[in-house]
């Protein structure tokens, strides 16, 4: 029986050669790309289209048609290659879009001819070109994927979207559409090939630089039915709304890239599956350079797994109240029914047909949901600290390490469908923004439930809890932490990081000690501008310290003027681009007296709840992901030891 598929949802291939067949209402040129695994080309080689129509595993056709068979090997695909995506795009001189021609229809059967999946590509308008759909690589097996992501701007947009420079992506997409002829387009290496070499470890200060592609994410804060495009490039962290909801995720995958070393070999699964099986799930079986990469790689696939199945439940149970909607008020409508007594057997037929649309759509889900949770069970207890929850056992035999992570936890996210299926919320290294932990009642309806005495006393013991983490998964002396503490009222948290030794003084008390540590850390952000800028960061003065600077602020805007203000934005805008991180613990309605004077600070922070709450979002699918903090169980000394690990190496290193 054939898959019939929504935008966003997947479905299992249990054979490696099929057929890919097109039925659209006008003539259309068919096109495949070969991405890595998060859909970016390595080069215009990467594409196969009328001008050069053959690619390992995949060859398309040479003239547009309604009518398209694509046969594809995904045994023949380069072990680089994760996805296969199916592009269609209207010919010059055709229809001016998708919108005037009838839907087009596309599907995937095996070789005997028996389809397997289909999908209808609905809701096009204005678009020219679309990712009609993706066959894709998960765990050794592949999977084909409804996309349906159209681009008005054509098929040259949507290369760039998928990676490739803009002036090669219109020259590819001339050659293509058959409007310019085949020139000396710059090929690429195809994914998995050698890339230029960038420094990873301590890093020099430097302007900010933007990833490569979020997760969840983890699940960061980004995938797909209604609109699911291949996740685009984007910021690695949660955006704040600037309108007042909540903040995004983003399934960017940082693409670290390669050295002249070679990689570290991938993981293999114990044993192949069984006919009919699912693949059995092993951590570290993502792309990347070394374990940590594959483990941060495959944590945002889980997320986009689980963004994207729960997103393709969502809307098949919506498509089936609309249908059942509109099936009720025909039945109630049609004089037949009302005077031939037949209306109640064709509601009844209508609620049968809905309850088995919805049974359908559970049954899909609940498969992906085991898998998921199996592959979370093998990746959970092989994270490393970096990424890790305090109560995993590897914190135990954790030392300080010589390299800086490549990414920190958090906390957790996950979806009301499967609340005990948890996604790590990474955060690239270095911050490129701040954090804020929001200790106010009026952020949330949990927060509101809880008395304002524990809830600032959480939301500082999380704070706490992400300075120990970055000490901890930094080498000894990359971090300098400072605190801000006015009145005094975050003693009992911060105790864990004053007893360890491990500040770089005493927490700064009253108008004075803010005062006088801004002062310091603005001049540091001064002097590291002007040497960078002069292109000598060596020449800087021996008094300022070169380690990156993370600054805690807790209860602002107490004992904060003016000035300080001033100072604190400024550090909260220029300050990771040269090393000095912000970690704010506030409630934003103490701070209404400035109005909006402070709102570009808020935006440029990254808002956390020390409670659990669905206060970020990814824009892509419009889920409000609950975000659930991570802190050291109740009674353990994780933390401490944690920090005692990381004085001794400080005093080693002296």
């Amino acid at each position: 029986m054939t898959a019939e598929l929504v935008r966003g949802q997947n479905h299992p291939l249990s054979r490696s050669r099929v057929e890919i067949r097109v039925s659209a209402g006008t003539p259309v040129i068919a096109l495949a790309h070969l991405g890595d695994d998060a859909g970016r080309l390595a080069g215009p080689g990467a594409v196969a289209h009328p001008g050069a129509r053959t690619l390992p595993g995949v060859e398309v056709p040479g003239a547009p048609s309604g009518q398209h068979r694509i046969a594809v090997d995904l045994d023949a695909v380069a072990p680089a290659v994760h996805r296969v995506g199916l592009v269609l795009v209207l010919p010059p001189g055709g229809p001016g879009h998708f919108g005037a021609v009838p839907a087009s229809y596309v599907s995937v059967a095996d070789p005997e001819g028996a389809e397997l999946a289909g999908y209808t590509l609905t809701g096009l308008e204005s678009e020219t070109a679309v990712v009609a759909l993706e066959l894709y690589r998960r765990q050794g097996a592949w999977k084909v994927r409804a996309v349906g992501q159209g681009y008005a701007a054509g098929l040259g947009a949507l290369l760039t979207d998928a990676g490739l420079p803009a002036p090669a992506a219109a020259e590819l997409a001339a050659v293509a559409l058959g409007t310019a002829p085949a020139g000396d387009i710059t090929l690429a290496v195809m994914p998995g090939g050698p890339a230029p070499t960038v420094p990873h470890g301590l890093r020099a200060p430097s302007a900010a630089q933007p990833p490569a592609t979020q997760p969840p994410s983890a699940a960061t804060q980004t995938p797909a039915p209604a609109s699911a495009p291949t996740p685009p490039p984007m910021p690695p962290e949660p955006a704040p709304d600037t309108a007042g909801g909540p903040p995004t995720i983003s399934y960017a995958h940082p693409r670290r890239r390669t050295s002249t070393e070679p990689p570290e070999p991938a993981p293999r699964p114990a044993a192949p599956p069984r006919p009919g099986e699912a693949p059995r799930p092993v951590a570290g079986d993502a792309s990347g350079w070394s374990m940590e990469e594959r483990l941060y790689n495959q944590v945002w696939g889980m997320f986009e797994d689980l963004a994207r199945s729960v997103a393709a439940y969502r809307g098949a149970v919506e498509f089936a109240d609309s249908r059942l909607d509109r099936e009720l008020d025909e039945a109630l409508s049609d004089p037949r029914h009302r005077l031939g007594g037949s209306g109640n057997a064709a509601q009844d037929t209508a609620r049968a047909r809905r309850e088995e649309l919805v049974a359908r759509a559970q049954e899909v889900l609940d498969r992906d949901l085991v898998q998921l949770g199996s592959e979370s069970e093998v990746v959970e207890p092989a994270l490393p600290a970096a990424y890790a929850r305090w109560d995993n056992p590897v914190w135990h035999a954790h030392s300080v390490p010589a390299e800086a992570p490549l990414a920190l936890r958090l906390g957790d996210l996950h979806l009301p469908e499967r609340p005990d299926l948890r996604i790590p919320m990474l955060v690239r290294v270095p911050l490129e923004r701040g954090l804020w932990i929001d200790n106010g009642r009026t952020g949330s309806e949990a927060a509101m439930a809880m008395d304002t005495d524990r809830l600032r006393r959480a939301a500082m013991d999380m704070a706490v809890a992400h300075a120990a983490r970055m000490l901890a998964a930094h080498p000894a002396d990359r971090f300098a932490v400072h605190v801000i503490d006015a009145a005094g009222a975050g003693a009992a948290s911060l105790a864990p990081l004053v007893r360890a030794g491990v500040l770089a003084g005493a927490p700064a008390a009253g108008a004075a000690g803010v005062t006088e540590t801004l002062e310091r850390l603005t001049r540091r952000v001064d002097l590291v501008q002007m040497a960078v800028r002069a292109g000598a960061p060596e020449d800087l003065p021996p008094d300022v310290d070169t380690s990156d600077q993370l600054l805690i602020v807790h209860d602002f805007p107490h004992g904060f003027d003016d000035r300080a203000v001033t100072r604190l934005r400024y550090l909260a805008d220029e300050g990771p681009a040269v090393g000095v991180h912000l970690l704010m613990v506030a409630d934003r309605d103490e701070a209404s007296a400035y109005g909006p004077l402070l709102d570009p600070l808020w935006r440029s922070l990254m808002r956390l709840s020390p409670v659990p709450d669905n206060h970020l979002a990814d824009p892509w699918v419009h889920h409000a992901w609950i975000f659930e903090p991570d802190l050291p169980p109740r009674g353990s000394r994780v933390l401490d030891q944690a920090l005692e690990r990381v004085a001794a190496a400080r005093g080693g290193a002296r």
